[in-house]
């Protein structure tokens, strides 16, 4: 494995990928249709997918023909620059560790996550600008890892998920001082225009809220509404301006339904939504993010009692076991759900768990892949590049042993990646 990844970073350092290259696949899957195509050659030219037809081979093609191939998974929640631990070791860190430090431990989950056959994230809130930096020493071929569009850190509102200034001391707090919002805190209509306007300024490609209280910030509330409308409103009309999609956090039926009225294009988690939650988001056809995996793995480490803080475990042990069910109520309600994790919740490289527990919560194998391909790149705005393999496409490929349709949880077990005509992982 190490060799696989020392080839994958030399490439990405060089920008090497071959001016025109093809790939024999067994069978490619046409996520659109939700059929398998047999024995398929793509050819791809400078990073991008000129076209797909029957099988050539050549002594000089990449050999995938015992494999099924599919375009390459797309994640849209992902925290690349931190990753679980437990409650001690978070401590010292809030006090000893350096942006840099935070840095350099980003790289490795960063490339976990594109060996899983993760070949795009969404990263959804760091502090410092460290997934804007990240974004772009990927984008520049310095480090490996798969393509992102980054947030920049999240906006909250004093005392909300995403403070960062939670429950410190108070002589922490004066040494600290009070956030606002060029730190992505926020208390009025105005405030939040002016956070909007610095993630811009930062190199944000979209904006992401908390519109309710979290599991993991240190405050009592895991679901409390956290925002007015009218400051809602106001973030959302702004983000417009300025072309960005917006992404809200939110576990509380309330701050949900707050949310989609004031024009959110994706609720992340959403575990308590009610009946009235989901009418509204089949009336304004607005995004769900489910992120199973970090419910399932909170709910666990709930029952340590030294891995969370006292105020952090009775949040998890409430909310994360319910976060499948509400996703099985909102598939079969017709909810339009794309793929996501919650990766740095648990450890990175773990984001394939998901499909099977989309799977085993009622939703078809071929819907879960869609949700981590084609409709993820519909959120992301990017239907006519990422997300299928076709002419114009990004050469985004993933292969595995067997067919994911019969057993989804074979996407755990991804076999190749190419991102963009880049071998990083190879047979």
């Amino acid at each position: 494995m190490k060799q696989l990844v020392a080839a994958g970073l030399l490439l990405s350092l060089n920008g090497a990928h071959a001016a025109t290259q093809t790939v024999d696949c067994g069978r490619l899957l046409d996520v659109k249709s939700g059929a398998w195509r047999e024995r398929v050659s793509i050819v791809i030219e400078d990073g991008t997918i000129k076209s797909v037809g029957p099988m050539t081979r050549g002594a000089d093609h990449i050999d995938l023909s015992t494999k099924s191939c599919l375009p390459g998974l797309i994640d849209m929640h992902v925290h690349l620059t931190s990753e679980t631990q437990p409650v001690v070791d978070s401590y010292r860190d809030r006090l000893t560790a350096d942006p840099a430090d935070l840095a350099f431990r980003s790289v490795k989950y960063a490339e976990r996550t594109l060996l899983a056959g993760f070949t795009t994230v969404r990263d959804l809130g760091a502090q410092d600008g460290l997934n804007v930096s990240l974004k772009r020493a990927i984008a520049a071929g310095a480090i490996p890892g798969p393509r992102m569009f980054t947030a920049g850190k999240s906006i909250a509102t004093t005392g909300g998920h995403a403070d960062p200034t939670n429950n410190l001391s108070h002589f922490l707090s004066e040494k600290v001082g009070t956030p606002g919002p060029e730190e992505g805190v926020i208390d009025s209509p105005e405030e939040g225009r002016q956070a909007v306007r610095q993630r811009y300024k930062e190199g944000a490609d979209l904006i992401k809220i908390t519109a309710t209280g979290g599991v993991l910030s240190q405050a009592a509330s895991g679901q409390n509404s956290q925002y007015t409308e009218d400051e809602l409103k106001a973030i959302v009309s702004t983000a417009k301006d300025y072309g960005f999609r917006v992404a809200a956090h939110a576990h509380g039926a309330e701050g949900m339904k707050r949310a989609l009225r004031a024009g959110v294009d994706s609720i992340e988690h959403g575990t308590l939504m009610d009946d009235e939650t989901v009418a509204l988001f089949k009336k304004t056809g607005h995004w769900y993010v489910p992120t199973i995996s970090a419910g399932r793995y909170v709910a666990d480490k709930a029952k340590d009692p030294n891995y969370y803080s006292a105020l952090v475990r009775p949040k998890a042990a409430a909310i994360g076991p319910q976060l499948q069910a509400t996703f099985a109520r909102a598939y079969k309600a017709g909810v339009k759900i794309a793929f996501g994790t919650d990766a740095g919740v648990f450890p990175h490289g773990e984001n394939a768990k998901e499909f099977g527990y989309m799977v085993e919560a009622g939703m078809t194998p071929i819907d879960a892949i869609r949700a981590a391909t084609v409709h993820a790149a519909t959120l992301l705005d990017q239907p006519q590049r990422l997300g299928m393999i076709a002419p114009g496409y990004a050469a985004d490929i993933v292969a595995v042993d067997g067919d994911p349709l019969r057993d989804v949880k074979l996407l755990e077990q991804i076999q190749f990646v190419m991102k963009e005509g880049v071998v990083y992982k190879k047979l």
